[in-house]
């Protein structure tokens, strides 16, 4: 009798975290969390806490057991405390701002200054936590964000063998998809985008050095922000590129995606990027969200971005035809360019920015290997465990690089930013007098296999706005056999102002996000 009633409550505890909060029930489409969230908490519905309780819950029931997403790398001990807090400081003065009390997740590469580890998903950075906050954590901290746990990776963010499961790292395990468990939840900020599709937590911020925030957004049914690189810091997050690494919001609408926007922005003397003098002032995004900002732009459209696989062609034209109907002016056949030039300058540049920025990143770090030789002789020491089904190639490579006042690395930089900026997206923008250019953001969700690696399946609409560090915006247009797909929109260098408005006008129109069904 006992053991029934056990089971009893362990069933019913499970039903209750797999239910979405009253709120974001109202419809299929189940997005704008935040705004919906804050309300609840205006009226006093709800509070901080019970809603870390409740996500705690879902991880537990969701992501640790039942489906097992396997997406929360960590959860903060903290949590529960700081929403407290944050609930007494909203009945003494009110809330400090949208995201007051609004549970976060962070891609596991992005240093907290507290008892959370930071590791992008390696054994070797888990000997000590990082000694302060990145700077967009203390950002999100004073906006009162509740910082939920850390989310799994592709390890060192995609960044160590050609041979790689997106989604897997050594600490964390293999994320999966919660669209289809056995498929593959794409790199590198795959737990990122796993946990808000399956409503682990409202938002989440990943990072993307090409495609690692806009490609798991795609295949998780989400919206997704790759911002301009320098309107979000990049100090304190572990580096691939100095020159294309930026961090940025994934949601479940835009609406929510902008809200954690706001609150990531912002000028840091630790980026010389964010503070650069062609930087525009920072701004509330929130007030380009105006569901009419399609009528009149004139969007571009990357056939040669498409084309990969006819089911996806169909929803991009799916998406084309709402553009149209919304009053958008369609500029067809718009080239952006690609190809091997891009492959070849990209690979230099990330394999010299690589080994100099992990370099002197691990110097902030107590505790953990100091040098990028020194991971690698970490890897091959613990290869049981970090290196069971692929290698480091990429790092043993980027370690043969020089400084990064070699040719090979000048020469290719100046390449790739003529390439992919002024001679690629800035040459398009101008000769078609464009708002945007659109294309779908990647294939389909593939089967996870960890012996051969990673198998995409098509699309490379990340490649030029990453090289050029141009903004990129991906939203959901639908699904083939139950699996998500995006159409992007991307844009030069800060303009974000039109992308979130175009990218809203698209989402509002069409609502095609459905959340996933898990099994119980």
């Amino acid at each position: 009798m006992k053991n029934d009633k056990l089971l009893r409550g362990a069933s019913l505890l499970l039903a209750l975290a797999l239910l979405p909060l009253a709120a974001l029930a109202e419809d299929a489409w189940d997005g704008d969390a935040i705004a919906k969230l804050q309300a609840q908490m205006a009226s006093g519905a709800t509070t901080s806490r019970k809603l870390v309780e409740h996500y705690l819950a879902r991880i537990a029931a969701i992501d640790a057991r039942g489906p097992s997403i396997n997406s929360v790398i960590e959860v903060n001990p903290d949590a529960l405390k700081i929403a407290d807090e944050l609930d007494a400081e909203r009945a003494r003065k009110g809330p400090r701002g949208p995201m007051h009390g609004i549970p976060v997740l962070l891609k596991d590469n992005i240093d907290t200054g507290d008892r959370m580890l930071t590791t992008a998903g390696s054994l070797a950075l888990a000997g000590a936590p990082a000694a302060q906050d990145a700077f967009l954590v203390t950002k999100l901290r004073a906006a009162g964000a509740v910082i939920l746990g850390k989310t799994n990776l592709s390890e060192w963010a995609n960044w160590r063998s050609t041979r790689s499961t997106s989604g897997w790292s050594g600490r964390g395990g293999l994320t999966r998809n919660p669209y289809a468990l056995d498929r593959n939840t794409c790199g590198s900020s795959s737990g990122s985008g796993a946990a808000i599709a399956a409503d682990l937590a409202p938002v989440a911020v990943g990072t993307e050095t090409d495609g690692s925030i806009v490609c798991p957004s795609s295949i998780n049914g989400l919206a997704g922000i790759k911002p301009t690189v320098g309107l979000v810091s990049r100090s304190g997050v572990i580096p691939i590129s100095a020159t294309q690494d930026t961090a940025g919001p994934m949601a479940r609408s835009v609406a929510d995606a902008v809200t954690l926007l706001n609150a990531l922005v912002g000028a840091d003397p630790k980026d010389t990027a964010t503070t650069a003098k062609h930087r525009p002032a920072d701004t509330d995004y929130s007030q380009f969200l105006k569901a009419d900002s399609l009528r009149g732009a004139r969007i571009g459209v990357a056939r040669n971005l498409a084309g990969f696989d006819d089911r996806v062609d169909k929803l991009f034209e799916q998406a084309i035809e709402a553009m149209r109907a919304q009053g958008a002016i369609i500029v067809d056949k718009v080239e952006v360019k690609g190809g091997k030039p891009l492959d070849d300058a990209e690979l230099t540049i990330l394999h010299y920015e690589f080994k100099d920025g992990i370099n002197k990143y691990l110097a902030t770090r107590t505790g953990v290997p100091q040098t990028l030789a020194e991971l690698i002789a970490f890897n091959e020491k613990e290869s049981a465990r970090e290196m069971p089904n692929f290698g480091q190639e990429i790092f043993i490579k980027s370690q043969e690089s020089g400084p990064l006042t070699a040719r090979e690395y000048t020469s290719a930089h100046a390449r790739a930013h003529r390439l992919a900026g002024p001679q690629g997206i800035d040459a398009a923008f101008k000769k078609n007098r464009l708002d945007a250019i659109v294309a779908p953001t990647t294939g389909l969700a593939w089967t996870t296999d960890l012996v051969n690696g990673d198998r995409y399946t098509g699309g490379a609409a990340s490649q030029s706005a990453a090289m050029a560090g141009y903004p990129h915006v991906t939203v959901p247009a639908g699904f083939v056999q139950g699996l998500p797909t995006g159409v992007s929109f991307i844009g030069t260098a800060w303009s974000e102002p039109k992308l979130i408005g175009l990218a809203y006008s698209y989402e509002q129109a069409t609502r095609l996000r459905r959340p996933p069904k898990l099994p119980q």
